[in-house]
């Protein structure tokens, strides 16, 4: 266990501390410790737009994913139909087909259906294509949370009176929603750091966060903002993983 941590951890802390070094190169060890390039960084205006793009892509996607996977697993959970179990497989097959062949077919559907209707591709086929896997944490959060829910709790309130309406904001939400907020926030995690799919869906004048480290890393003047910019990156993908983590170890342990 300690070497299968140490494989996937001890290159995120290089990573960490090469955002300090004084060297302009990849070279270690570091020849001295600074703050500078986080400064120069911060001062980089590609950089920040990047940023600001991976988190508009990043919130749109979360909120189709946090829309259409909750829908699917109330559908796929409550109700008793023709092909339910094919639904499960085809919401849930995104998340475990290769990203380059997700990419692909997302890129030809999109020059087929949207581009005679004018639309390019942009933020907007951006968010569409990150949607696509990030229903897929939602809807696992969801269903899980609605197997455990026990029904005698909604058919009280309908005995007491409440319309469906009532019932689903005063009983049915309050439960699911560690639920709903672990998944948002795996969902914004997948998206934040995707550079595959983006590659395929982004377009010219879109530039994410990932894409923007990938196109600067063979530039040897950028190469210490590079390394700051993935150690932000891989920070701001830690914080609502850990928090999914807690949300859902709470769901599980009963605590909403």
């Amino acid at each position: 266990m300690a070497a299968g941590l140490a494989v996937i951890y001890l290159p995120l802390l290089l990573v960490l501390i090469n955002s300090l070094n004084r060297d302009r190169s990849f070279a270690w060890p570091p020849t001295g410790l600074t703050t500078e390039w986080w400064a120069r960084a911060w001062q980089s205006e590609g950089a920040r737009s990047a940023l600001l793009t991976s988190l508009r892509a990043g919130a749109g996607a979360t909120l189709v994913a946090l829309v259409l996977g909750t829908m699917t697993a109330f559908a796929v959970q409550r109700y008793r139909f023709f092909g339910r179990h094919a639904v499960s497989f085809v919401v849930i097959l995104p998340i475990a087909l290769p990203g380059i062949v997700s990419g692909i077919a997302l890129n030809a559907a999109f020059r087929t259906v949207l581009g005679p209707a004018g639309i390019g591709f942009g933020l907007l086929t951006v968010v569409i294509g990150h949607a696509t896997f990030c229903i897929v944490v939602v809807f696992n959060n969801v269903i899980a949370r609605l197997r455990r829910l026990s029904p005698s709790a909604e058919e009280a309130s309908a005995d007491l009176g409440a319309d469906s309406f009532q019932t689903f904001r005063y009983v049915t939400l309050p439960a699911v929603r560690a639920a709903l907020l672990a998944g948002g926030l795996l969902a914004f995690a997948l998206s934040f750091d995707e550079i595959v799919v983006t590659t395929f869906t982004a377009g010219p004048g879109v530039q994410t966060l990932p894409l923007w480290i990938y196109a600067n890393l063979a530039r040897p003047n950028q190469a210490p903002v590079v390394n700051v910019v993935a150690a932000v990156l891989v920070l701001l993908s830690v914080i609502p993983v850990y928090l999914a983590q807690r949300l859902s170890a709470d769901t599980a342990g009963g605590r909403l």
